[in-house]
């Protein structure tokens, strides 16, 4: 069966015990589905890709090679149709380990998007208030100083130029998307 955004979040709800996994697929989705908004690309289609690209986290953080695959594989044995473009920005997300390369905008926007959501999360948190008021140009000082959230890939951030936005663009739309979830990710 047709995999909808609703079920997608009962699937996260389902496989993500940790919060802060499963405020990390919200923002992810947020980021996307932003993404797909500014480009004319399908919002709920790039939304749960977002969403559902760590589904198998919890199970894989010790294989990380099978991280991305898994899902593939949970998604099938949950019984739902997932488009295979979907499926593939999925697992090349975490190219470094699959080595299923990138090619497609979904593919290169999911992993800036939910590398991105790391990037703004820890400076939010070291802001009095927090998302609120974040301005692009001071995260943008954030990404260039390697040192802060030193595990977020900048590399994979600047990526996001091959679907045809400018790095500061992606940070005022990310910022956006998540400011508007504040409450909910409690930043």
């Amino acid at each position: 069966m047709e995999l909808s955004l609703e079920k997608a979040r009962e699937l996260t709800e389902k496989y993500l015990k940790d919060s802060n996994n499963r405020n990390h697929s919200r923002e992810s989705e947020v980021v996307l589905a932003a993404l797909a908004k500014k480009l004319g690309e399908d919002e709920e289609k790039w939304g749960m890709a977002g969403l559902l690209h760590d589904l198998d986290w919890e199970e894989t953080e010790e294989w990380p090679e099978q991280h991305g695959l898994r899902t593939v594989e949970i998604l099938q044995e949950e019984g739902y149709e997932v488009p295979s473009e979907t499926l593939h920005a999925i697992k090349a997300h975490n190219f470094f380990y699959t080595g299923v390369q990138r090619e497609s905008k979904l593919d290169f926007a999911l992993a800036a998007g939910e590398s991105v959501t790391g990037l703004i999360y820890a400076y939010a948190l070291m802001r009095p208030e927090g998302i609120s008021g974040m301005k692009a140009s001071s995260l943008n000082k954030k990404f260039k100083d390697k040192s802060f959230a030193a595990k977020v890939p900048r590399e994979v951030i600047g990526d996001i130029v091959k679907v045809g936005i400018e790095l500061s663009e992606f940070f005022v739309i990310s910022i956006e998307a998540m400011a508007g979830i504040a409450g909910e990710i409690g930043v």
